[in-house]
């Protein structure tokens, strides 16, 4: 069992909040032209073809039984949906508007954290948090009114991503983090690809398969290794730290993400989205310190006699 460090958790975290959102901008440049069900394939096939001469050359745990094996398919199922979410939401919202509106993600683990892992967290990282939702709210209702339901898309994904983190804090610690995406990676391959393969004869526009050019396919290989990475950080994280202490750290995806979509795609959220933002950021900064003052009293305490 890995002791936790949450310095290194946090770290780790912060990386996987820089690299996230370049992954979900190509994923936003791809979508334009190449079908959700092609880009999701090829995200989990880059990561097994990356990882699993890693896995043999490094001779890294891999091999699961019983319920970490359970635990891991249901992973890879909650990992599937969730990027089809994201994918598919990106396709008609700009990307600061995206990721800001899946910020409920943070709040839904730390009620997850407290009440089903037994994570300490106070009443004013919880108070915190519902004043970050109110924030993400302000970001839903411009977006909602101009495009509908897909608008709503990336709440799904915050709660798909809430439980797939609570799973992934509960055998982060009895598995090797590049193990596991190593087989979740197969996992999903062999689960996505049928399903391809069989809807190919029905005209489902999303599950269809295209021939990508060189700078698509390119970028296919970008999205596969951006997303290993960005997942492996967060694996990482989580092997070190609480999911209640990193849930803080993930607002910085949001100015990040606004810094990315107004460099590669000119957006840049409305007003009252970027009222919902910075109040999202005030909550989340907020949690952090609060975060560091509760530590630095508990390391203050006298030891016991």
């Amino acid at each position: 069992m890995t002791q936790d460090k949450p310095l290194l958790g946090v770290i780790l975290m912060l990386g996987f909040c820089i690299v996230a959102p370049v992954g979900d901008a190509v994923a936003k440049l791809l979508g334009e032209t190449v079908p959700l069900g092609q880009l999701i394939l090829v995200r989990f096939a880059v990561q097994a073809v990356l990882l699993i001469p890693l896995v043999l050359a490094t001779k890294r745990a891999w091999r699961m039984s019983g319920m970490v094996l359970k635990l891991t398919f249901l992973r890879t199922l909650l990992h599937i949906a969730g990027i089809g979410m994201m994918f598919r939401a990106l396709h008609y919202l700009p990307l600061a508007d995206a990721v800001a509106i899946a910020f409920i993600m943070p709040f839904l683990m730390l009620l997850l954290g407290k009440y089903y892992l037994g994570e300490e967290v106070g009443r004013r990282r919880v108070i915190a948090c519902l004043v970050g939702f109110v924030g993400t709210l302000f970001v839903v209702q411009p977006s909602f009114a101009e495009v509908g339901w897909p608008a709503l898309l990336p709440m799904g994904v915050a709660v798909n991503f809430a439980v797939f983190m609570l799973v992934t804090r509960k055998i982060a610690k009895q598995t090797d983090p590049i193990g596991l995406q190593a087989v979740s990676g197969v996992m999903a391959v062999c689960i996505v690809g049928p399903v391809l393969f069989l809807t190919q004869s029905f005209d489902v526009p999303a599950l269809s398969l295209i021939s990508p050019d060189t700078r698509e396919t390119s970028l296919l290989f970008a999205i596969g290794a951006l997303g290993t990475l960005a997942h492996l950080l967060m694996t990482w994280s989580l092997r070190y730290a609480p999911s209640a202490t990193l849930a803080p750290m993930q607002y910085l995806e949001i100015p990040i993400a606004t810094l990315i979509g107004f460099l590669v795609f000119k957006d840049l959220p409305n007003s009252l989205a970027s009222i919902g933002i910075v109040i999202t950021i005030g909550a989340g900064l907020y949690i952090v310190l609060r975060e560091r003052a509760t530590a630095r009293a508990l390391a203050n305490q006298p030891a016991p006699v």
